[in-house]
């Protein structure tokens, strides 16, 4: 099929390549424009998907928008059977939309119609939900509103946000491979709207941990904001991130440290970090970290 293709991020990058390797042609590929990056920020850093499409010889385009006659005639030129959407970051216009033979299919990163929205794997994960899995969506003017061709799931499992985005990546990428080659026989199945759920923008302010909740939900929002942007605590006047964490036994006022072992108690239980990382640093295990920041029983974190 001719195949126009539309993504920003990682999470896109084994869809275009898988794409490619089923021997469809990719006419073309819409991302993201660059953004500052690199060395304190002056180089433009082009996105994950036009770094990969530059590789395979893929002319890009990186328009800030879709809303000009002129950038939606040059889509239409391209006269492709279908375009394939994942996390692309704009908001496609109804002639967009209507411009492939096909129409626009997305790869989307949550059971729809659950975690509708720009962070269904982060949300997924904080809400303690034990199944994701991608949808291939035929996209419409609302947000993730549109029929479903395809779904896949895979159990959460204690996972954080970043392995679950690696590994739902690759099954939306060979999901839609497989959505394209049956595309004949798919029939589009309505999302049940009274079942919507919305995965809201995660907002740095909800990045901070509030030891006054139960252990296991501290645990969720630590997988759930890992790697980015990181769930984070104060140590020592300094911000440390929590990458994953367990939960343990244990009971103290919330933000007790109750053993030199990192053991933090919550209003129900207590967790203990496995993956830390002090900003500038990589990230480190528990033994490592405690080798060089000495820990006190009995003091309250913030």
């Amino acid at each position: 099929m001719r195949i126009i293709f539309m993504g920003t991020p990682d999470f896109a990058v084994p869809t275009l390549q898988a794409l490619v390797d089923a021997a469809h042609e990719v006419v073309c590929v819409y991302t993201q424009p660059p953004r500052p990056g690199g060395r304190r920020g002056k180089e433009l850093t082009p996105t994950p998907v036009h770094q990969r499409a530059s590789d395979l010889g893929i002319e890009v385009r990186h328009p800030k928008s879709l809303k000009s006659d002129e950038d939606q005639e040059a889509l239409a030129a391209l006269n492709a059977d279908v375009a394939v959407v994942a996390a692309y970051g704009l908001i496609l216009p109804q002639a967009v939309l209507d411009a492939p033979e096909h129409g626009c299919l997305n790869v989307h990163a949550s059971i729809l119609p659950r975690w509708r929205g720009a962070a269904p794997i982060h949300r997924s994960v904080m809400a303690g939900d034990n199944v994701t899995g991608v949808t291939i969506m035929q996209m419409e003017a609302g947000l993730d509103t549109g029929p479903m061709l395809a779904m896949a799931r895979t159990p959460i499992e204690g996972k954080t946000t970043g392995e679950l985005t690696e590994e739902l990546a690759e099954l939306g990428a060979q999901l839609m491979v497989g959505t394209l080659r049956d595309l004949k026989i798919h029939v589009p199945i309505a999302q049940d709207d009274a079942d919507a759920t919305y995965a809201a923008k995660i907002d740095k302010a909800e990045a901070r941990i509030e030891w006054d909740r139960p252990a296991v939900e501290v645990v969720r929002h630590i997988h759930g904001l890992s790697p980015f942007p990181g769930a984070w605590f104060e140590l020592g006047g300094q911000r440390v991130k929590l990458l994953r964490a367990e939960v343990v036994e244990g009971a103290g006022a919330p933000g007790e440290l109750l053993d030199e072992r990192l053991a933090i108690a919550c209003t129900e239980g207590a967790i203990r970090p496995l993956e830390l990382q002090r900003a500038g640093k990589p990230k480190m295990d528990l033994d490592t970290f405690l080798r060089g920041n000495a820990v006190a029983k009995g003091v309250i974190l913030e």
